[in-house]
């Protein structure tokens, strides 16, 4: 990225710093906002949009803090709230196994924006290489899971999708 961050997606890494304060990277015991940050600069790689950009920093907020859409939102306003909401989970432990979760997150995910699909497939990269290289055997489901939402993710950024599935790939690659 080569132009500085537009100003709402700096107030965007804030906030997402601050609701992953207490977080930490699951194989990598950074913080979690690394994760976001790296999911938000290389959406600003293929990106010039501020929302999209600013939305990619607190894309695991909803779903992963106690921040609600209604407090995102009077922050943030429409734009930006529903972006994050087009690429948070919206299955819950009781929908069933996680074959059935994922299936109606993949569900959910394939009516998303191309904004909300940049995203996401920005999040798929980040997570298949930590994934792939600390948990083979989660690696295993993970990588089938996503190579799934890869089939929903096309109309995203073309050139990140296909970077996206040259990570899949490698990652594949990489398991026994």
């Amino acid at each position: 990225m080569g132009s500085p961050l537009p100003e709402i997606a700096l107030l965007a890494q804030g906030f997402a710093m601050c609701a992953h304060r207490n977080q930490r990277r699951k194989y990598e015991d950074a913080p979690y906002v690394v994760h976001c940050e790296r999911v938000a600069r290389t959406v600003a790689e293929y990106s010039d949009d501020p929302n999209v950009i600013a939305a990619a920093f607190m894309h695991d907020v909803l779903e992963d803090t106690d921040v609600t859409a209604e407090e995102m939102r009077r922050v943030f306003g429409d734009i930006i709230t529903d972006l994050v909401m087009e690429v948070t989970d919206v299955s819950r432990p009781s929908d069933g196994v996680r074959a059935v979760r994922k299936d109606k997150d993949k569900e959910h995910l394939a009516r998303s924006s191309a904004g909300g699909a940049t995203i996401k497939l920005a999040d798929l990269i980040d997570n298949c290489v930590s994934i792939a290289a600390h948990d083979k055997g989660f690696a295993v489901v993970y990588l089938r899971e996503a190579d799934a939402l890869l089939k929903v993710l096309k109309h995203g950024d073309k050139r990140l999708w296909e970077w996206a599935r040259d990570t899949l790939a490698a990652a594949r690659a990489q398991l026994p």
